[in-house]
């Protein structure tokens, strides 16, 4: 993406063992303060889940440095930019999980991961109402129901739920329409719906499962706005990105208290 504005945001996570990930902390916010970066990170032992935005030279500084830790060497953040730093604050925090699920059994970090649907051949599969068998596909938004009404991809399933931690229970109350059927779990930037599809294969559901590599913001980075109508959410002041990972509201203003928390996000 062009280069237009002049702050940086990257998000980005994975999923790895981190037994450290309270030594982690001190280090990562050192680095992160001095570089005058804002944002959250969260770190738990089940990896990192991170939100950042600065001057562009000094946000991949601070990625080079975290990519020299072998645990994130493959991390790949996404990127967009803004006319302002769309943070308050950086904090960085250690949670139980960095993404709240309540469910324990599923630990991405020490499971076989879901497989991934890259974002085109989503786009390719919606075009022709059809997977490359000729199954139905339904894409299923994972994420809560405020940020599903500022956008979705066309026809998608949305239980409406208002947290990640009723992702469970909601499967088990609409089962029966998920049989026999290929799924597409999705979310803003990976993170849930790789635990919710870690979480759907484990239900027995006679058709395939996968995650939509990258979330939205991947699938609006490769395939544009092609069956997605709307925006999409994102926990920061800018509220919103359009296809174009631009702000969509005129005024960049921060997200009212019960949606700006990222470890929703």
């Amino acid at each position: 993406m062009q280069n237009i504005l002049p702050i940086l945001n990257i998000s980005s996570y994975k999923f790895v063992g981190l037994p450290d990930c309270h030594a982690l902390r001190d280090s990562l916010f050192e680095r992160a303060a001095a570089l005058d970066l804002k944002g959250t990170v969260l770190l738990a032992e089940e990896g990192i889940n991170l939100f950042l935005a600065g001057s562009a030279e000094n946000v991949r500084a601070w990625v080079t440095a975290l990519k020299a830790d072998g645990r994130f060497a493959d991390l790949e953040p996404k990127e967009s930019w803004s006319e302002a730093v769309p943070f308050r604050k950086l904090l960085v925090k250690v949670k139980a999980e960095i993404i709240r699920m309540n469910h324990p059994a599923i630990r991405p970090d020490a499971l076989p991961r879901a497989p991934t649907l890259a974002p085109t051949t989503l786009a390719r599969w919606l075009a022709q109402g059809h997977d490359d068998e000729g199954r139905p596909v339904v894409t299923l938004d994972t994420r809560n129901a405020f940020e599903i009404d500022y956008g979705t991809f066309e026809g998608a399933i949305d239980w409406r739920i208002n947290k990640f931690s009723e992702f469970p229970q909601a499967v088990q109350e609409h089962r029966a329409e998920l049989m026999g059927k290929t799924i597409v779990s999705f979310c803003t930037g990976g993170i849930r719906c790789e635990k919710a599809a870690i979480y759907l294969e484990q239900q027995g559901l006679d058709g395939p499962v996968y995650q939509l590599e990258g979330g939205i913001l991947k699938y609006f980075e490769e395939a544009g706005g092609a069956h997605y109508r709307g925006d999409c959410f994102v926990f920061d002041q800018r509220e919103a990105l359009d296809a174009g990972l631009l702000a969509s509201t005129e005024i960049c203003r921060p997200a009212s208290e019960a949606h700006r928390a990222p470890a929703e996000g």
